[in-house]
């Protein structure tokens, strides 16, 4: 009598095809029996590499060639885009090789802005309150920029790119909020304390686009420049042309390492970063508000889609507290605040 054999419901048979617990353990399987995993992605590892090396020596590119330097640390932090980029092409690419190189430039753009982007290094309080804000000759609505500035409580208001014919309107606007006030050229200070000793600052223009006065604060006299340096270009065919800026900053940073006062304020439009060594002149002798004290990169141009800090608040002999970007006004610049104690 022949016997039937049956194979219980659910049991392989011993030739069938094993499978892995887990799709991640399958994936790392695949992974491991790809002999190509290091040598592909080769080009995306060197371009890692090269991103790095260039975040490091920032400073050691050439300014002889179209400014090449400052342009390239203008926008430094910016650099920061292309590591998602490189990740995701290092994915696709299934490369070992691209992802373990990214992990240099991320180490590196970390350890430049890190500290601005993931930390809030602003404090509460503040015994001294400034604003400057580039107003835009072409504002349509100086009356209204002047009541956004006048509205952040600021005990002392920098304005940059006053025309002529706009200074009456912000002068009737602020009179309420501040009793003292100086314009030269086309900056101008306004303050809730006694100004004395204002005096234009030569930057090497043929017209005054900066000025020096000493506020008489509660706590003594403080020395505060508004300074609006020379505007920056890219050309095609000359690069990033600065060199009118370069020499305005050697000059203002002469004339503040002149000054008498041991505690300083600069307010104004640099028309360049914290980076940009073409302003060493001035950053080598003063601190940045919003490095010291701020949340974030506070990028204050252009107003529509912030992507660079030319805008700046530095200080010497005095203790920055918070830094912040206001809203934004009728200008094309964001206006910048800062709160310091003596």
């Amino acid at each position: 009598m022949t016997q039937a054999h049956t194979q219980e419901t659910g049991q392989l048979g011993d030739d069938a095809p094993q499978r892995s617990g887990s799709r991640i353990g399958r994936l790392f399987d695949r992974l491991r029996n790809d002999r190509g995993i290091w040598r592909r992605g080769l080009v995306l590892a060197a371009i890692a590499v090269l991103l790095a090396l260039v975040m490091i020596f920032h400073a050691d590119i050439p300014n002889r060639v179209g400014n090449l330097g400052s342009l390239l640390e203008t926008f430094l932090p910016w650099l920061g885009l292309f590591l998602p980029v490189l990740l995701v092409l290092g994915l696709v690419r299934r490369s070992a090789s691209a992802v373990l190189a990214l992990v240099l430039p991320v180490a590196v753009w970390l350890n430049l802005f890190g500290g601005l982007m993931f930390s809030d290094k602003s404090g509460g309080g503040g015994e001294l309150t400034v604003v400057t804000h580039n107003v835009n000759a072409e504002n349509a609505d100086p009356t209204g920029t002047a009541k956004d500035v006048a509205a952040s409580g600021a005990d002392v208001v920098a304005l940059e790119e006053l025309t002529d014919s706009a200074v009456p309107t912000y002068e009737r606007a602020l009179a309420g909020t501040y009793r003292y006030h100086a314009v030269q050229g086309t900056v101008g200070l306004w303050s809730k304390y006694p100004l004395s000793g204002t005096k234009p600052v030569d930057i090497k223009l043929g017209w005054t686009r900066a000025l020096r006065t000493a506020v008489a604060t509660p706590r003594g006299e403080v020395g505060v420049y508004v300074a609006h340096l020379p505007s920056v270009r890219v050309k095609f065919n000359a690069g990033f042309t600065a060199g009118q800026r370069d020499d305005s900053a050697e000059a203002l940073g002469q004339a503040i390492a002149r000054e008498p006062l041991n505690k300083v304020i600069l307010l104004g439009d640099l028309n360049g970063t914290m980076n940009d060594r073409a302003l060493a002149p001035v950053t080598a002798q003063m601190r940045s508000a919003q490095g010291a004290a701020g949340d974030g990169f506070g990028f204050s141009w252009p107003a529509s889609f912030p992507m660079a800090r030319i805008d700046q608040i530095m200080v010497r002999g005095l203790d920055p507290v918070s830094a912040w970007a206001l809203p934004r006004t009728g200008s094309d610049h964001l206006p910048l605040a800062a709160s310091v104690d003596y």
